[in-house]
């Protein structure tokens, strides 16, 4: 396949030209399907007129249909898209992306999606298909799942649909959450994956920043240590990876905190532990649940996109690798020229 897509650059280049702007209205169409025109325009950042001509291509060849509420994919549609994935990712460059990150940092697989999640809010979406399919092809019947809190892994659970093999797992939380928003702590998280698989799931009602009073007072509790011994049994575990100071920001930390974080050069944020550049620990929260020492032995996708989280991800994977890193075209490019 790539000797015949080497040759088609050198020989038609338009044509692969063409192939990936249509690949691309086809991918998101498929990601926010019903959509209009107008707001496919503003989104692929290009005229009405284009997209009208694109569109009508893709009517002809029976690709999408037009409804009252927008443009859908029809079941050709997609299954062309899916023919096409592979060829695709070869001729944006992703599988030599992918190869190159695995390399630098050490994970066992790298996946790369399109675009930059900085820049365009479809792609956070994109990345949430990524790692849905990864977890659907190493979930096993009766796993239970781990899922961390925030914006990025609550982009990853609107994407997930009916399974067979997920409809006997259990999803819960990796930690606690109650103090940030509700839609994005890890409780809701791990609720809203059952329920679009089909899946049973657990919660853990406690906060996500706690006392050493609090903190070995709660962990006493029956109904939370029963909890905790099901997360501890987790077979895959899925997490985000922040940027320090944003988060910190996120969480009502206070100034002070947040200006010794500046102080310590502090870039990374996973599992309630803060990173400088170097992947040195400077900072722990006190948190309930999951802690970097009992990711020993669990399959660990972290996710993370965007350029801006570039740093992030190499300050997290320096010491803390993970099985797979899920991740856009803005953040590899920039990880691979640090």
């Amino acid at each position: 396949m790539r000797t015949l897509i080497n040759l088609q650059r050198q020989i038609v280049p338009e044509l692969m030209e063409t192939m990936a702007k249509r690949y691309r209205l086809l991918q998101y169409i498929r990601l926010m399907q019903p959509i209009g025109r107008r707001s496919l325009a503003t989104n692929l950042q290009t005229s009405e007129r284009i997209v009208r001509g694109e569109v009508t291509l893709l009517k002809d060849q029976g690709l999408i249909e037009l409804t009252t509420a927008g443009m859908r994919l029809t079941e050709a549609g997609e299954a062309l898209f899916l023919e096409l994935a592979d060829m695709m990712a070869e001729l944006l460059g992703h599988r030599r992306l992918e190869e190159k990150l695995k390399e630098k940092l050490g994970v066992s697989q790298a996946i790369v999606v399109a675009g930059d999640s900085d820049e365009e809010e479809w792609v956070k979406q994109e990345l949430g298909r990524a790692c849905v399919d990864e977890l659907k092809r190493v979930a096993k019947k009766g796993d239970v799942f781990a899922v961390m809190g925030g914006t990025t892994l609550a982009a990853v659970a609107n994407m997930v649909t009916p399974d067979e093999t997920l409809a006997t797992t259990t999803f819960v939380p990796a930690r606690g959450g109650l103090g940030e928003k509700v839609e994005i702590q890890a409780n809701t998280i791990s609720a809203e994956f059952a329920r679009r698989s089909g899946a049973s799931y657990r919660l853990l009602h406690v906060p996500d920043q706690l006392s050493e009073e609090a903190y070995h007072s709660l962990v006493l509790e029956r109904s939370v240590r029963e909890i905790l011994d099901v997360i501890t049994s987790s077979a895959v575990v899925m997490h985000g990876i922040g940027d320090a100071r944003r988060m910190a920001a996120r969480r009502d930390s206070g100034q002070p905190f947040i200006e010794t974080l500046k102080r310590e050069e502090a870039v990374a944020e996973a599992f309630g532990y803060y990173f400088n550049a170097n992947g040195e620990i400077i900072h722990k929260q006190r948190t309930i649940g999951l802690q970097l020492g009992e990711l020993e032995g669990k399959y660990v996708i972290s996710i993370a996109g965007g350029h801006t989280k570039a740093n992030a991800i190499l300050a997290y994977m320096k010491n803390r690798p993970s099985d797979v890193l899920v991740t856009d075209e803005g953040a590899a490019r920039r990880l691979l020229s640090e």
